[in-house]
């Protein structure tokens, strides 16, 4: 049998049931595998091991009493340290954030996952507030990716991704405002779903308004789906919530066999992909023809809104911090200190502006579903470069940002987009194909993926850290 870690949530709750393990086993094996995993690559800001077994106890015994809790009772997880979580500290990766209250609320995904009975192993890393697409903060140090400690992990949920890649569980809950679940799922080979926008509740609501969603971060498709169907929902907290929901896991094996694909490969030449990089994603798309999906090579009628994005973007970092005083801004993050000064110079008129330029990217890509029920992309157009930088050193490039032009306008769009892993360069790190659907097609984007999971065409690769990396 494979080892505990190595396992996908829908195997262990299978497990569970026949009796072959327990999830105190399972937890054993997450919380053992984190003590060999942390000093090299640095995921978790905390492990609850004590929590996690007590958890997994309760667990265990209502499995043996054959009345499991919910859906994902006794599965080990993970949550992104921007996720409100009851009983810990929600640290924010900043050292402005005190660690002193309450703590006595869980956002509504969290929430969710404990009414399922899922045991929580820890909270993992983010930049400081998830304001960067790599993940390094002023408090917890730079996470690496396990393929490469020297490398990223991306960001903002790197913390989550490369926890369910080295097999700390095999679910995580993570955050995205530009593409933060969909950058480091990508550069570390696990799939990750960010779904359209008010599928999951959210509770405080984010800074960056409605260009952050939570999304499941996983080793396949058909555990994200699971997993949506458990986060996903009402919450009275969250006014923009989209209401009850259906189960993206009906017609999850409906393949993709009809479906009229788009596959754009650079955004019409408007972005320099890496050879391997785009190699990998055009098998993928052949891998999608092979089974029935009529291919298309169509770019979306979109110029590069990143001027919109940014301006977005960074007010809402200067409103996240409107109220940090003069000796505590010392203490941030350099790069977020930048851009809250950009942000805080915007005006009302500017601001609107890149509102109007949204609803206008977000009609464009309505108009482009009534021709494609899918558009396929690569996640990113590179793989991941060193540790501790915003960007590829020597990329001539200032924000993360000019790397990631394939994820942030679809956070503008709020589409359901997926990356879903499908090789790995010459130097053996992943590589990620993007789907990406209309608005509240969730369901359809896990088929696709599930698709290319089922065929053997997508596959998490094995990562294997050699050698430790500071912080």
């Amino acid at each position: 049998m494979s080892p505990l870690t190595d396992l996908t949530a829908r195997q262990l709750l299978a497990g569970y049931a026949l009796g072959d393990f327990s999830p105190v086993d399972a937890t054993l094996a997450a919380l053992e595998r984190i003590e060999v995993v942390q000093p090299l690559v640095n995921a978790f800001v905390r492990v609850d091991a004590e929590q996690a077994l007590a958890q997994a106890r309760a667990s265990t015994e209502r499995w043996h009493r054959k009345q499991p809790q919910g859906l994902l009772d006794g599965v080990p997880v993970t949550v992104k340290d921007l996720l409100l979580q009851r009983g810990v500290p929600t640290l924010r990766g900043s050292k402005t954030v005190s660690a002193e209250g309450d703590w006595d609320e869980d956002a509504p995904s969290v929430a969710r996952l404990r009414a399922h009975g899922a045991v929580f192993l820890g909270r993992t890393t983010t930049p400081e507030f998830g304001w960067k697409g790599v993940t390094d903060s002023p408090r917890h140090g730079v996470t690496r990716n396990p393929f490469d400690p020297a490398r990223t992990s991306g960001g903002s949920s790197g913390g989550s991704a490369v926890a369910v890649a080295v097999g700390a569980g095999p679910l995580s809950i993570g955050t995205d405002g530009g593409g933060s679940v969909r950058i480091p799922a990508s550069f570390c080979g696990i799939f990750a779903l960010k779904p359209t926008y008010g599928r999951v509740p959210l509770y405080p609501s984010s800074p960056f308004g409605t260009l952050a969603h939570a999304g499941p971060m996983t080793r396949d498709a058909a555990d994200a789906a699971l997993m949506l169907d458990v986060i996903s929902g009402e919450d009275w907290r969250d006014w923009s919530h989209l209401g009850p929901a259906s189960s993206v896991r009906d017609g999850l094996s409906d393949g993709v066999k009809g479906l009229r694909i788009a596959y754009s490969p650079s955004f019409g030449g408007q972005v320099a992909v890496r050879p391997a990089v785009a190699s990998a994603v055009r098998r993928a798309v052949g891998a999608l023809a092979g089974l029935g999906a009529y291919i298309e090579e169509s770019d979306p009628d979109i110029a590069d809104p990143v001027e919109a994005f940014h301006t977005l973007w960074f007010s809402g970092a200067a409103r996240l911090l409107q109220h940090v005083g003069a000796e505590q801004r010392e203490l941030l993050d350099p790069g977020l200190r930048e851009i809250c000064g950009i942000g805080a110079r915007y005006s009302a008129l500017e601001y609107l502006a890149a509102v109007d330029t949204r609803m206008e990217l977000g009609r464009r890509m309505g108009r482009f579903h009534t021709s494609y029920d899918l558009l396929v992309t690569p996640t990113l157009p590179i793989t991941a470069f060193e540790a501790g930088f915003e960007v590829p050193v020597h990329s001539g490039q200032h924000r993360w940002t000019g790397w990631t032009p394939f994820t942030y306008p679809f956070n503008m769009t709020q589409q359901p987009a997926a990356t879903v892993p499908c090789g790995v360069d010459e130097d053996g790190l992943p590589i990620g194909v993007q789907l990406i659907g209309p608005r509240h097609a969730d369901a359809l984007v896990l088929r696709a993926a599930h698709a290319l999971y089922e065929s053997g065409a997508a596959a998490m690769p094995v990562p294997a850290p050699t050698a430790p990396g500071g912080s």
